[in-house]
């Protein structure tokens, strides 16, 4: 059985691929394990931390485009505990995932705001001096 899954970050999207198998995770056909920086690799997994004994079930490959490290660890993340979850079908680890983090399984939907003109920011405003 083939489950494919997508998370979002900003500009980022991850699409995941979980199948049956002894635990081996892609990114971008490269195993996780070259990921760098490490802190990304690290948030990247922790769908595994939480689910303890069920990575060695399921091989996931992801593909993962747009947007920043940052950003792109929180897609990879999303799909990872989406996909496996719909592909075990497990409702404790679904409440425990969403006991953690509610992001690990919901897409964060915020976006950077655009610059506007009269300004240096999308808020702030230029200082003015009368004197």
């Amino acid at each position: 059985m083939v489950t494919n899954t997508s998370g979002k970050k900003k500009t980022a999207i991850a699409r995941a691929t979980v199948r049956d198998g002894d635990g081996k995770v892609r990114i971008n056909s490269q195993p996780v394990e070259l990921v760098e920086p490490e802190l990304a690799r690290l948030k990247m997994l922790e769908p595994f931390r939480i689910a303890g004994e069920e990575r060695e079930q399921v091989d996931v490959d992801i593909s993962v485009e747009g947007g920043g490290i940052s950003g792109q660890a929180d897609a990879v993340r999303t799909a990872i505990a989406r996909g496996i979850v719909q592909h075990l079908g497990d409702a404790e680890l679904r409440d425990s995932f969403m006991e953690f983090d509610r992001s690990l399984l919901v897409n964060d939907v915020r976006q950077s705001e655009p610059k506007k003109w009269g300004g240096p920011g999308a808020r702030a405003r230029y200082q003015k001096s009368y004197r």
